[in-house]
């Protein structure tokens, strides 16, 4: 069973001023694919808060997987890519760019996500956009690989 972690990167959610439908439809989809949910936060848009999040569930925690939805555009405020950067070991970049790839033809600024996946210790990383639909349509994009990469970060499958 794959153990996942939801990280939403947002201001406004964190402080109560919107209200939140990423997590419960993050967390249905995650459940939909036979994956466990660990836990589930919110967290503002600060590089500082968003690292030490990835990093408490991916070594504390450890977390398979951690899905941090939000803050991967062009604003001042977005900084999702550079808190992922700064904690992971290696980059995987073909994740991130299938999903805007293939969410171009019907949301043409899925090509302003600037969100960026990476490998954390044996915890895969991945950022997904803040809107809950393109969250959803951007993960669903790579649900069937998530297993087989994970198993080959842990040294469990395949090459």
């Amino acid at each position: 069973m794959i153990k996942v972690a939801i990280i939403i990167a947002s201001d406004t959610r964190s402080k109560d001023v919107n209200k939140d439908e990423s997590i419960p439809l993050l967390s249905k989809f995650v459940k939909e694919s036979g994956w466990d949910v660990v836990d589930a936060s919110i967290v503002p848009d600060e590089i500082k808060a968003l690292s030490e999040k990835m990093i408490y569930y991916s070594d504390d925690l450890k977390v398979d997987l951690i899905l941090v939805s939000g803050g991967t555009g062009p604003s001042k405020r977005d900084v999702t890519p550079e808190a992922t950067k700064s904690i992971i070991d290696k980059e995987m970049p073909g994740i991130s760019e299938i999903m805007r790839v293939k969410n171009f033809d019907s949301v043409k600024v899925s090509v302003l996500s600037r969100g960026i996946s990476g490998i954390r210790g044996d915890t895969l990383i991945v950022n997904i956009p803040g809107n809950p639909n393109g969250a959803i349509e951007s993960i669903s994009v790579v649900r069937e690989i998530i297993p087989h990469c994970i198993e080959i970060i842990q040294g469990k499958g395949g090459h």
